[in-house]
């Protein structure tokens, strides 16, 4: 019973595979706010869609060999999706997104507040927390990817470098 597989290891491999692949573009399509600031509507969510994909990983599998295995998918396909989105900044941009303009002197950009799923009142909060009073003492603030909001006073200094930071890929050279 505990390893009588209902159908092959390949199937369950690469069901599981699909199935991290579409759930990973689903909750990327659905904005940063998830991410980083989980309701409890949020976690039901989670919760119940991982119930809900399991027959499509393991299908009629009940075995602790099929159900080993659909994890371990689960556990190499993020670490292989990680790895290959941080190695490149088109990759990192793709899976982690990047910041959204929420704010800009002193007014919301309802536009972006309505696509990422941000209430007024959530940018109120946090621009409080930056121990500004209100939305007129703001130059800008941004959803950034991880969830959080970045605020930057409207009386904040602005500092310009003369150096131009480029991303920098080091490459092993085979001597052989």
């Amino acid at each position: 019973m505990f390893f009588h597989l209902g159908i092959p290891l390949s199937a369950i491999a690469i069901r599981t595979a699909i199935v991290y692949l579409v759930i990973l573009l689903g909750l990327r399509l659905f904005g940063k706010r998830q991410l980083g600031q989980m309701s409890t509507g949020d976690l039901v969510m989670i919760l119940l869609i991982a119930n809900a994909v399991q027959n499509a990983m393991v299908g009629p599998d009940v075995s602790l060999v099929g159900g080993l295995l659909a994890a371990f998918v689960l556990l190499a396909i993020n670490f292989v999706v990680v790895r290959l989105a941080g190695s490149t900044v088109l990759g990192e941009k793709l899976l982690e997104g990047g910041p959204t303009l929420l704010a800009k002197d002193g007014r919301l950009v309802d536009q972006n507040l309505r696509r990422e799923g941000i209430r007024p009142e959530e940018v109120a909060t946090a621009i409080r927390e930056h121990g500004i009073e209100d939305i007129s003492g703001v130059r800008v603030a941004y959803l950034e990817p991880d969830g959080t909001i970045s605020v930057i006073p409207i009386d904040a200094q602005v500092l310009r470098g003369s150096r131009r930071v480029k991303h920098v890929r080091q490459f092993r050279r085979n001597t052989g």
